[in-house]
């Protein structure tokens, strides 16, 4: 994603809070960071925090995560796609939802370390309104959509990754307490 697209993103939905971290992960967790950025210009995600018209939040689950856990979607945004579109596009293909994003929320430069080992990241936060109902779009990816909340979210669902003792699902903990701490 170039400076270009991310100056035109805050253009039309605002500059979001800016924060660096560090984050331990495991052996296991860099392999798969690494692989999935080998041959990739990607370091990147974008999480979307969809919400409906009640205040629900969308929620996501992948089939290899232990019962009780579930997380807000994301994806990567293609290149010379906008920023919204590929944050809309991303959270459509997850949830089964019309999506228009409303707000950059939050841009995370975190670096992952193992060892000696070290992988940049970023993760870009953004707001987004939901229609429809959710629905599994991709089966092989995801293995369920609903609807949930930010307390659910940061409660019993946080407790359930961090008793996994996983540095990636630790990160997305305090990536979803972050926003919390940022919502109106």
């Amino acid at each position: 994603m170039t400076g270009e697209v991310l100056a035109r993103a805050e253009a039309e939905l605002g500059r979001p809070v800016v924060l660096t971290w560090r984050y331990p992960i495991l052996p296991d967790e860099m392999a798969m960071v690494v692989a999935s950025t080998r041959g990739q210009q990607r370091l990147h995600d974008v999480t979307l925090f969809i919400f409906d018209p009640a205040g629900r939040l969308a929620l996501i689950r992948k089939h290899h995560y232990p019962p009780g856990i579930w997380r807000a979607p994301g994806g990567g945004v293609k290149p010379g796609e906008e920023f919204a579109a590929g944050a809309a596009r991303e959270g459509w293909e997850e949830t089964g939802l019309a999506v228009r994003v409303t707000r950059y929320l939050l841009r995370v430069h975190v670096t992952f370390t193992c060892g000696g080992q070290e992988q940049p990241w970023t993760t870009h936060v953004v707001l987004a309104e939901g229609e429809g109902d959710p629905a599994t779009r991709d089966p092989r990816e995801i293995g369920g959509v609903k609807w949930g909340s930010m307390e659910e979210l940061c409660g019993p669902i946080a407790d359930a990754m961090l008793a996994t003792g996983r540095g990636l699902f630790a990160y997305r903990v305090a990536l979803h307490r972050q926003v919390a701490q940022l919502l109106p």
